[in-house]
């Protein structure tokens, strides 16, 4: 699913792996839409995580399913495959030379999080990515981001963003140990992961 950004404006960039894909996810790229009045917030899932065992991470063709499931209901909200299509790990900086070379959206905005900002100078090609989109922290409250990122000439913008203390893993253990994520995913995500077994190990995951 790509929804046709040419030339429309602001357009938010949300990446991660989305193993699942959960409300937490939606409720603060709300925010981010609202606070700085995006056109658009396009989700893109990882096809390879540079920083993660690709072994443990779901198959790429199921996380798009679930992303795709949980914006669907909201036209603000679209979904990229850009990184599943690319071989090779899914480097940011790529998928933003990708966006400027196809002409998708204006002005650019990747989104990331506190804990994010912190091992930015870490990335590939940090600077080139603070070039190529504007970086927009997402500070839950409470969080105090240190905008300091060594070696690195950033600006980034800090966003105030609902905190929901929920996460990917917080969504996977619950389903290993048969309780219910009814209300902590949307529920066509709630489906895909019932329907497909994920994250189950031993437990099946309570259908309630």
């Amino acid at each position: 699913m790509w929804t046709d950004l040419h030339g429309s404006g602001r357009v938010g960039i949300f990446g991660g792996t989305f193993d699942p894909f959960h409300m937490g996810h939606l409720v603060v790229a709300q925010d981010v839409v609202e606070v700085l009045e995006l056109d658009r917030m396009v989700f893109v899932p990882a096809g390879v995580p540079p920083h993660k065992d690709a072994d443990a991470v779901t198959p790429a063709s199921l996380r798009w399913s679930m992303v795709v499931a949980g914006v669907e209901d909201d036209p603000r909200f679209a979904a990229s495959d850009m990184e599943l299509r690319r071989p090779g790990p899914s480097y940011t900086v790529d998928t933003l030379r990708e966006f400027r070379r196809q002409g998708m959206g204006g002005e650019l905005f990747f989104l990331m999080g506190s804990d994010q900002l912190a091992e930015f100078h870490r990335w590939r090609e940090p600077e080139e990515v603070g070039r190529l989109a504007r970086l927009v922290v997402m500070a839950r409250e409470g969080d105090d981001p240190d905008l300091a990122t060594p070696g690195v000439q950033v600006d980034p913008l800090v966003v105030p963003v609902t905190r929901i203390d929920l996460s990917a893993t917080r969504v996977r253990n619950r389903v290993r140990e048969g309780r219910s994520i009814r209300y902590l995913v949307p529920d066509r995500v709630r489906r895909i992961i019932l329907d497909e077994r994920l994250y189950t190990g031993t437990a099946s995951v309570s259908a309630s």
